[in-house]
């Protein structure tokens, strides 16, 4: 048996910036360890669904291991070795015991540690989930991890010298941003999807009108209110799609995106669950206190909007609440609450949009799509709780923000104002 003093479970984005901050905050060689199932240390995983599958210049590693996200310094498997830090990759944990402080993995090893942060993420919602017939077959698709993309990669290529064909599911982040990659590799895409719109828990109907028609002049087919009930096959390999109004599409490659869910299934029973994810405090606490949890597979207090506990599955909590909870282990006298401004952004094609805040209550567009740069703001109770940028510069992409965190009054010519009401106000708030 091995024991650290701290140790970190899951291999994600999370765990390369605990990796960062505890070197930061003093750790000395021999006190972390970081045991993923992956077989590379932890990298920028929004890259996978955006420049990794790209044709020209691709994304490779090296090039995108964390912390570059933030402008940090690069950590390959080096600079882990070189700060004294044992990372096992290619390692399966399989049991966890609390009370001992142990963690057992599936080559029979034992891990003691005295501080553990869990960092284990989501996994993809599969179409076995839903017991849709024909989710075993060959030639389905999700990206969550490099070995994902690898094979979507080969996928796509092998799609070319067939049919051409692809179908997506889904039409939220992972639906837009890899139809958008499907294009630009020069495949056919049939998007399916069972809302009224794209990206329904964000977008207004004006604003996916946008997008969609941007989609649509790609080539893109949209069957929008509709759902894959089945998936045929030839071979053991998928050939067909069938939607729930029995018409057939043709698929030489069915990528999937549907969501994600919490890995939490090593705690469950043993730490206190909500909002689909292990609950902790303001400190990323569990309730066990030698145990912290951060990013995805974190339900924690949002401050700002009542401290009702939720899960934040984006990359910008995870590296934020990484560092927070490292903070919180090695200075917990000096460490406050963590406050997060929800914050979400996407990149398709040469479009570029970022969100910060709620999108709730009414929702007042601003701006001209046809210039290519509109964008929205949602106002409840009086006040203005959210705003979207689609191709803003930074200083606006700044004043939206500060709109968000400082939730000010909204005038009655909100919508005349447009983007120079969050630029008056980002003139006068600092973040």
């Amino acid at each position: 048996m091995s024991s650290f003093q701290y140790v970190v479970l899951g291999g994600g984005n999370a765990s390369g910036y605990a990796a960062h901050r505890f070197v930061k905050n003093g750790l000395g060689p021999g006190q972390l360890c970081i045991i993923t199932d992956e077989p590379h240390v932890a990298y920028e995983r929004p890259a996978l669904s955006k420049a990794f599958l790209f044709p020209d210049k691709p994304a490779r590693l090296p090039g995108f291991h964390t912390c570059v996200g933030m402008g940090l310094e690069r950590q390959d498997a080096e600079w882990y070795k070189s700060k004294g830090i044992e990372y096992r990759t290619n390692t399966k944990v399989t049991e966890v015991d609390l009370g001992r402080k142990n963690l057992k993995t599936e080559g029979g090893d034992s891990v003691g540690y005295e501080k553990l942060v869990v960092a284990t993420g989501a996994r993809p919602v599969y179409l076995s989930d839903f017991k849709v017939p024909g989710a075993e077959l060959e030639g389905i698709y999700y990206l969550r991890n490099i070995v994902d993309g690898e094979r979507l990669i080969h996928a796509m290529a092998d799609a070319k010298k067939a049919g051409n064909k692809a179908v997506v599911i889904g039409g939220g982040y992972i639906g837009m941003e890899c139809t958008a990659a499907l294009c630009k590799n020069g495949l056919d895409v049939t998007m399916v999807f069972p809302e009224d719109h794209l990206m329904e828990r964000l977008f207004t109907p004006e604003m996916a009108g946008f997008y969609e028609s941007v989609y649509g002049s790609k080539g893109v087919v949209m069957e929008k209110k509709k759902l894959v009930t089945e998936l045929r096959g030839e071979n053991g390999k998928v050939t067909t799609a069938v939607l729930n109004d029995g018409r057939k599409l043709p698929a030489d490659i069915v990528l999937v995106g549907t969501g994600a869910r919490a890995n939490t299934q090593l705690f469950d029973g043993k730490l206190e669950m909500d909002a689909g994810g292990i609950k902790v405090n303001s400190k990323f606490q569990t309730s066990n206190p030698d145990v912290y949890a951060v990013g995805d597979v974190a339900a924690f207090p949002l401050l700002m909007y009542g401290g009702r506990t939720q899960r934040q599955e984006h990359v910008t909590n995870c590296r934020l609440s990484a560092f927070h909870a490292v903070d919180a282990i090695t200075a917990p006298d000096k460490t406050g609450d963590y406050d997060y401004l929800p914050y979400f952004y996407s990149r398709i094609f040469n479009l570029s949009w970022q969100f910060y805040g709620r999108n709730k209550g009414t929702a007042i567009n601003f701006g001209k799509q046809s210039d290519g740069s509109f964008g929205c703001y949602w106002v409840d109770d009086g006040k203005v709780v959210g705003a979207f940028m689609e191709s803003g510069s930074d200083e606006q992409n700044h004043a939206i923000k500060a709109v968000a965190k400082v939730r000010p009054d909204a005038p009655p010519d909100l919508a005349a104002q447009g983007i120079s009401f969050a630029l008056q106000i980002g003139t006068e708030v600092k973040l």
